[in-house]
């Protein structure tokens, strides 16, 4: 299933079921308000609704309660997640953007996988417009997937922790490079570089939709990203290299996690401008549009504006 939130036309804010990329179901006009009024409180009990959504995906198209994609406005499907950490583990990501700073690859990457804390209160949804940092000249996308925590635990060992998961979603991780780079110099962050905006969406698409795409330690999802149409990353999301079973299980040592967590698995290999170089493409600009498309997770188009 597609979880969704969006705005109906009279400003109405309401969680919905996505059917087959054309409509939506609006879940609480379907079920008489038996169903938690947004997304992050159907998630935290989702094993008691489940079973009253699924029954909706058969719902006629005529029914009063299901609106045409085209009439109404998708949100971020979690608005304000209860926290959200960013992992590095795409191997290519980083080697080759450490080679492009002049950088050796650090062992320790290959120890553990590693993560930093980003802004949950600055989520964006899908065509939400992206205000560019008025101190940034170097701001950059990057093609990301995220898993949304459904369960909570502590101490979740990796064989485990795909029980802990709810669904997927396509993640783009703003990043103002220049800001970035001078205040991780200092040898913290990224933080100010990073926590202007994060994009996710358009939907979260349910664990066992992608399953049957399972592939290594990862899924046999194609991933790329496109500047004003033109196509600039190409990536897989079966080649990372930690799991999210494995970034679930460090991300819960000694802590608990709980549901509408929000966990990124950093960039793909040539999924940012900092890691194809200048030469390929400038760093963005206000007016440009970036899509990103992960194959079963759909397509986050967002355009940047001036400051």
């Amino acid at each position: 299933m597609k979880f969704v939130t969006f705005e109906k036309s009279d400003k109405t804010v309401r969680i919905g079921l996505l059917l087959n990329e054309e409509y939506v179901v609006d879940l609480i006009e379907a079920t008489g308000d038996d169903l938690p009024a947004n997304l992050l409180d159907f998630i935290n009990s989702h094993e008691k609704y489940m079973k009253k959504a699924a029954e909706l995906i058969s719902i006629s198209v005529e029914d009063s309660a299901v609106h045409r994609l085209s009439d109404i406005r998708l949100k971020a499907p979690l608005p304000v997640p209860k926290s959200f950490r960013d992992f590095y583990a795409f191997e290519q990501h980083v080697k080759t953007a450490r080679d492009n700073r002049g950088l050796e690859m650090i062992p320790e990457w290959y120890e553990i996988p590693v993560f930093y804390f980003s802004n949950h209160l600055a989520i964006k949804g899908p065509d939400e417009e992206i205000v560019k940092p008025a101190e940034s000249d170097w701001l950059d996308y990057e093609l990301e997937v995220a898993c949304v925590i459904g369960k909570e635990g502590r101490n979740i060992p990796a064989a485990e922790a795909d029980k802990y998961i709810f669904g997927y979603c396509i993640l783009n991780d703003w990043s103002a490079r220049d800001l970035q780079r001078k205040e991780m110099m200092v040898g913290l962050g990224p933080a100010k570089g990073k926590d202007f905006a994060t994009s996710i969406g358009p939907w979260i698409v349910t664990k066992d939709e992608v399953e049957p795409f399972k592939a290594g330690k990862g899924f046999n999802l194609a991933m790329r990203a496109r500047v004003n149409g033109v196509l600039l990353s190409e990536g897989n999301m079966k080649d990372i290299y930690y799991s999210f079973a494995e970034m679930i299980e460090q991300a819960s040592k000694e802590v608990t996690l709980y549901p509408g967590e929000i966990i990124g698995s950093g960039t793909v290999g040539t999924g940012c401008i900092l890691e194809l170089g200048p030469k390929i493409h400038r760093w963005l600009e206000p007016g440009d549009c970036v899509e990103l498309e992960i194959e079963k997770l759909g397509v986050l188009k967002n355009t940047i504006i001036e400051g």
